[in-house]
């Protein structure tokens, strides 16, 4: 009896299948997914828009005047030393920093897990020349602009009340902007894990809540205890409010690098881990 040998077999067995590790295959082909889903959208922009914007709003008249009326005036360490300002104001741009988290977050778990598991648009997206990797990059993006398009509408509520008319604030539009990208590259890896909705109450509850009020958007971090406030220096919410709080001061950032990098350390180390789980989910 013939035998093969090892060779052999390595010669005319299948190619190994590739990596889901493997470095994103991007092309345009992502704008026709992002208009795909920005026509959609358009026929329940105004209701999505109240709903992505009341939640904050409300915070920051319940918090900002209601207990504003109590605290007074807050210190807020920067680049030029301790600086006194109105509660409102600390509240303002700590809240704009987690409107841009909450928004695409939501966008990045709920909707994009409609699309994927339950209407299974992506699937027939694909049968169209365009890749997974486009479609994850497409609503990654699209996440971010539904978060760019919620704080736009929450900036200009704040400039109508006159909380702050600082020119710094055209620097924290772009900062924004990426803060949503950040976020919603995190909420693509749960949501590729997720097997139902009820998966993504874990997110928000063990996540984003705590992220909440460990990174200064409702009290200056130093009333925190040293450890907790040494864990709280590198979490992605913290980072964010540290580059957009001085510009709302209008004040340059104390360690712009430092949170610029963090930033987008995060949103690269999570896009990666979110398209190899992606893939890995739809065996790609």
């Amino acid at each position: 009896m013939q035998t093969s040998s090892p060779s052999t077999v390595a010669t005319t067995g299948a190619p190994p299948p590739p990596s889901v590790w493997r470095p994103p295959s991007l092309s345009v082909r992502w704008w026709p997914v992002f208009m795909r889903n920005l026509l959609v959208w358009r026929k329940l922009a105004i209701p999505s828009l109240v709903g992505n914007i009341a939640e904050p709003l409300m915070w920051l008249v319940a918090f900002g005047y209601g207990m504003g009326a109590l605290v007074g005036q807050v210190n807020v360490g920067g680049a030029a030393g301790d600086t006194k300002v109105p509660y409102i104001l600390f509240l303002a741009s700590g809240s704009i920093c987690m409107s841009a988290m909450n928004a695409a977050s939501f966008e990045a778990l709920y909707s994009a897990f409609s699309r994927m598991h339950v209407q299974k648009t992506w699937d027939g997206i694909m049968n169209a020349p365009v890749s997974l990797d486009d479609v994850v990059l497409a609503e990654m993006l699209w996440a971010a602009f539904k978060a760019l398009f919620t704080v736009t509408a929450i900036l200009g509520v704040m400039l109508a009340l006159s909380i702050s008319h600082s020119p710094k604030l055209l620097v924290a539009w772009p900062v924004l902007l990426f803060v949503g990208v950040m976020f919603s590259s995190i909420a693509l890896i749960f949501n590729a894990l997720a097997k139902g909705y009820d998966f993504f109450t874990y997110y928000f509850t063990l996540v984003l809540t705590p992220m909440m009020f460990l990174s200064g958007v409702f009290f200056p971090r130093e009333q925190l205890p040293p450890i907790v406030r040494a864990i709280s220096d590198w979490l992605p919410l913290t980072n964010a409010v540290e580059l957009v709080r001085p510009l709302f001061m209008d004040q340059w950032p104390a360690h712009p690098w430092r949170h610029g990098l963090v930033l987008v350390v995060t949103t690269v180390v999570a896009f990666w881990v979110a398209l190899a789980l992606t893939r890995k989910r739809f065996k790609a």
